[in-house]
């Protein structure tokens, strides 16, 4: 499992470790951490030319001495000073024994021009809001250059806590973090700003308990997984139900139960006016009329994909004492005093539209603050929460860390794609698992399945369905 820690227990970690070390001995191992991923950027260090943005912070620490390094190896190292009185004393001066030279804000622009790299130290991971002016202006520069840029722990401009950002940033294709991920390296907007992540091991060790963020890796995905033993059979594998669909949207009951077939439950269960069409590419789906509460053992439902304006059946759905995942209409058809109120479980699976409306406010609001979000509605409702997107979050009803889906493609933004979603997600729920464990499960196959479909290419729906079996494999090993 891939964890993120706030700020604070970043800090807190670093200070009992450097107690224990010489004094600048922490912020040599991140400078040669850093000093070797820009080398391997860089390819040639010899006659490169290389551009460190430093501010007043250990960040700015970090890129001299790294900066440094790169020069004693033959680079053209020029430090842009953005708080020339502020400096960190002991790596500039090392910069300048290694023969790199130093220029102040308003000739940075210049030599930005000039670099094939830019090391970005501006602000830490302390650092709130969006950059000032003098620092913006170079952002913009760098930008314009074309010049490779690594940051430095984060990207300046980004919130570390959060991954919102909230004024000018400055957009990496490599970014170096120490010691511990911090969660605006793995939510998006700040997501996007930080490129390709690396890791660099300082010895920090943060307490596992600790951790704000979770990100599934394949190990922990293929643990979670259900497995049919010898005496398994298709009711004890668990049967997932779903309602779903209309006369006006038959394909989504469809879609919902082909990720349902897919997502390890012993059988599924469709109740809606979608019956026939339903059958028809799936027959061996077991089909009622009877409605929710007469349709026959179920352990998990999942209703409201292209159910219009059926309140009664997601009502219904809700009444009864398994598992439910809400997606789509059902999430507007709910009610929250009901879904509150329920002693089985529920996880919501809505996008960020459907997140807006169920929190009052603009779709832009939840897209800037997604981890607030998440957490804000998973509160509201005393539910589990997916909500999906370019990063998707899973956050549960009691606090604790929210789960962060590293797979997917953009290519996932298809009608019809969360309908799959949900009927995998509603299977694994059948099957046993958790609703954190059960959203978290589904996003990553989803995900996975998603980018075998697409391939860098458009992809449908039905096509990221057929592919679940595949991720599964994959994950499995």
């Amino acid at each position: 499992m891939r964890t993120a820690y706030s700020v604070e227990t970043v800090r807190a970690a670093e200070r009992a470790l450097m107690a224990r070390l010489p004094e600048g001995a922490l912020m040599q191992r991140a400078a040669a951490g850093l000093a070797a991923a820009c080398a391997g950027l860089l390819g040639r260090v010899s006659g490169s030319r290389v551009v460190l943005l430093v501010g007043s912070g250990d960040n700015g620490g970090d890129a001299l001495y790294a900066g440094a390094r790169l020069a004693r190896r033959g680079a053209g190292v020029t430090a842009v000073l953005l708080a020339p009185g502020r400096t960190h004393a002991a790596g500039l001066a090392a910069l300048r024994r290694a023969g790199g030279r130093t220029v102040t804000a308003d000739r940075g622009e210049e030599a930005i021009a000039r670099a094939r790299l830019v090391v970005d130290g501006i602000v830490g991971i302390g650092g709130k809001g969006g950059l000032r002016p003098d620092a913006a202006r170079l952002a913009e520069a760098v930008a314009r250059s074309g010049a490779a840029v690594v940051a430095v722990d984060l990207p300046s401009g980004v919130d570390a806590d959060t991954g919102e950002v909230r004024g000018a940033a400055l957009r990496a294709d490599l970014t170096v973090t120490f010691g511990a991920y911090k969660p605006g390296l793995l939510v998006d907007p700040a997501r996007e700003y930080a490129g390709v992540v690396r890791f660099v091991g300082i010895g920090i060790e943060p307490p596992p308990a600790d951790a704000v963020l979770q990100a599934l890796q394949h190990a922990d995905a293929a643990r979670l997984l259900p497995t049919p033993e010898a005496e398994s059979d298709k009711y004890r594998r668990g049967v997932v139900g779903i309602a779903a669909g209309s006369a006006r949207y038959p394909g989504a009951a469809v879609l919902a139960v082909s990720g349902a077939l897919r997502g390890g439950a012993g059988a599924v269960r469709y109740v809606g006016p979608a019956g026939d069409a339903v059958l028809a590419r799936f027959p061996e789906t077991l089909v009622s009329d009877a409605g929710p509460a007469k349709a026959g053992r179920v352990q998990a439902w999942v209703t409201g994909p292209g159910a219009g304006d059926d309140a009664a059946t997601v009502a219904e759905v809700l009444a009864t004492d398994v598992p439910v995942l809400l997606d789509a209409d059902g999430l507007r058809l709910a009610d929250r005093d009901t879904v509150r109120g329920r002693g089985a479980p529920t996880l919501m699976t809505p996008h960020a539209g459907e997140a807006a409306a169920l929190l009052g406010v603009r779709r832009e609001e939840v897209e800037a603050a997604r981890l607030a979000a998440v957490r804000e509605l998973a509160a509201a409702y005393r539910a589990t929460v997916l909500l999906k997107g370019s990063t998707t979050l899973v956050a549960g009803p009691g606090g604790g860390p929210v789960r962060v889906n590293p797979t997917g493609t953009p290519w996932l933004a298809t009608a019809g794609s969360g309908d799959v979603l949900s009927g995998l997600a509603g299977s694994l729920l059948a099957a046993g698992l958790d609703p954190l464990d059960a959203g978290s499960v589904a996003a990553y196959l989803h995900g996975l399945a998603g980018r075998f479909a697409a391939q860098g290419a458009p992809t449908g729906a039905h096509d990221v369905a057929d592919r679940i079996p595949e991720a599964w494999r994959n994950v499995r090993g």
